[in-house]
């Protein structure tokens, strides 16, 4: 190493050292904490270097509690929205009661945080998709259908998501994974069908096993599901996009559209014929 290089080393540490002395106690202490504790997958304490006042000039680190703060935090679902939920909740619920007869039990209803989730669960001898196949069977059309004409009026943003068992295929060409994501894309098409807006669909997804409703039993066959999650107070109208200004728009009968004009051809005054 340069004696040079090693100089400019040297001083960097002592500058480090030197910024780090004049940082106050308690705030080294938080600090400390936060490396100690720190995970990816659980809430936590964040450092956030942005410019504070100290007691030295120059140091603008600033310790920022993430779970006391409010900023983060979604805002409360307005009056409105709440009561779209419940109205959409008892909609549900009502005709599945009333016209799902014996597949009722099938179909569970709950909310999230941030709408209302419709879950499509297999059981012991009724399935809604065949075993390792992907062709809804009948049962399935009709829930759907009925899990359609609720969310028509609602309008809202949809995401439909699809779930198997850990029961795995003999073979590595076709997986879980390819298999939740295709039974998923089949409800999403039995929607369209049924009168859903495509334009209101913002995401289809297969997660294989990875997310178990019944996580004590891998194999149980709830655990091979359709979610659908209906996003409360995100609509979903499409509006038509506006002509340029200028533009004329005739309605029927109102007149007929004026000739296209061609350019003009100018032919050379002496062509040349080649033999």
């Amino acid at each position: 190493m340069a004696y040079a290089d090693f100089v400019t080393a040297m001083m960097a540490f002592f500058l480090l050292m030197w910024l780090i002395n004049m940082v106050p106690t308690e705030k080294k202490a938080k600090l400390s904490g936060y490396f100690k504790e720190f995970s990816v997958f659980e809430k936590g304490g964040s450092w956030d270097a942005r410019v504070s006042e100290g007691t030295a000039p120059g140091v603008t680190m600033k310790i920022v509690d993430t779970d006391a703060s409010t900023s983060s935090l979604p805002a409360p679902p307005s009056k409105d929205t709440a009561a779209a939920e419940q109205a959409l909740l008892s909609s549900l619920r009502k005709d599945i009661e009333g016209r799902l007869g014996g597949v009722k039990d099938q179909v569970l209803v709950d909310t999230f945080d941030g709408g209302v989730r419709i879950q499509l669960v297999d059981k012991q001898g009724s399935s809604l998709f065949p075993l390792g196949g992907t062709q809804l069977s009948q049962d399935g059309k009709k829930v759907l259908q009925v899990v359609a004409e609720n969310l028509r009026s609602a309008g809202d943003r949809l995401a439909v998501e699809g779930h198997t068992d850990s029961l795995s295929y003999t073979s590595a060409k076709y997986t879980n994974w390819e298999l939740s994501t295709d039974r998923a894309s089949a409800a999403r098409r039995e929607l369209e069908v049924n009168g859903i807006n495509p334009d209101c669909l913002t995401r289809v997804a297969g997660y294989a096993a990875t997310q178990p409703l019944v996580k004590d039993d891998p194999l149980d066959p709830r655990n091979r599901r359709i979610s659908i999650l209906i996003f409360s107070g995100t609509p979903c109208k499409v509006a038509k996009p506006e002509p340029p200004a200028g533009t004329t728009i005739l309605k029927p009968g109102e007149g007929t559209l004026p000739p296209p004009t061609l350019p003009p051809i100018t032919l050379p005054r002496n062509p040349v014929v080649r033999p």
